[in-house]
């Protein structure tokens, strides 16, 4: 084997130590958190079924059809919570694994992309938490039959929660999404202005898919999402946008040897030609 070929193999096993210290170090951040939130596990669960219960009506409560459900849903809520709040310094060890093999403009770039892509997941999960579930269990607990008592189980409950959580906060992600298209030059700004009136629809269409089976939520996640859609072209038009102190590249073109030659000839033709004092 040669040196180059042992270059590269220990290059490729010290990229692989640190990617598994840096895995390891998220892990037990995770852990650290999750163990200092486990005291008050059934509390968290209490927070994220509040929109809920806030809804039943008086008497109304949530229920456990499986013998572990009530250790393992709150455990299972306290997990997630410790993942959230470890989640900056999850980023920052990613990115710092990631960071050196990547170019100044696209560290530029990458950085603020991926702290605009956390804090809109923040944003699209309280989006769903304050004002959609509230919005849907009222709607739904009122348009319940006449002596049907609604009580979900809680399982169930974590489940529904979990997939409104993901849904709009993967809605938020579009203005990154239409933004890295726009700059990797895989659509332009105007083409995507061309097919608004498609996107509109696949909005509702995407609603329909990931929401529960009720106009009320399906709207409430494709109207933002259109909106959002709009917000990311706006933004990648402003970035794309040329300087106004930029050069025109296409303006602009070097001379060949061919065209200076004849550029210096005629200079000298002129200068031949201008009386001697």
């Amino acid at each position: 084997m040669s040196d180059a070929e042992d270059s590269l193999q220990d290059t490729f096993i010290s990229h692989l130590i640190e990617l598994r210290d840096r895995l390891l170090r998220s892990l037990i951040a995770v852990v650290v958190v999750f163990l200092g939130l486990f005291h008050w596990a059934r509390q968290i669960y209490e927070m994220l079924a509040k929109p809920l219960l806030v809804a039943l009506p008086k008497g109304g409560q949530m229920i456990a059809t499986e013998v572990t459900t009530p250790f393992l849903v709150p455990v299972k809520v306290t997990l997630m919570v410790a993942f959230l709040i470890s989640l900056p310094y999850v980023l920052y060890q990613i990115w710092a694994f990631v960071a050196p093999g990547l170019y100044r403009h696209e560290k530029r770039l990458a950085l603020p992309l991926v702290m605009a892509s956390v804090a809109l997941f923040f944003l699209g999960m309280s989006f769903a938490y304050f004002l959609v579930m509230p919005l849907v269990f009222h709607f739904i607990v009122s348009f319940a039959p006449a002596g049907v008592a609604v009580m979900t189980d809680i399982g169930k409950y974590l489940s529904f929660v979990l997939t409104l959580f993901l849904a709009f906060g993967t809605t938020f992600e579009v203005p990154i999404v239409v933004i890295v298209l726009v700059k990797m030059g895989v659509v332009s700004v105007q083409k995507l202005r061309e097919i608004r009136p498609y996107v509109i629809v696949g909005c509702f269409v995407v609603g329909a898919i990931f929401t529960p089976p009720d106009m009320l939520s399906q709207t409430m996640l494709a109207v933002p999402l259109w909106l959002l859609y709009e917000v990311g072209v706006l933004v990648a038009a402003f970035m794309t946008r040329p300087r106004a102190d930029a050069v025109d590249e296409e303006a602009y073109r070097p001379m060949t040897n061919e065209e200076m030659d004849r550029e210096l000839d005629r200079i000298e033709e002129e200068n031949r030609d201008l009386p001697k004092s």
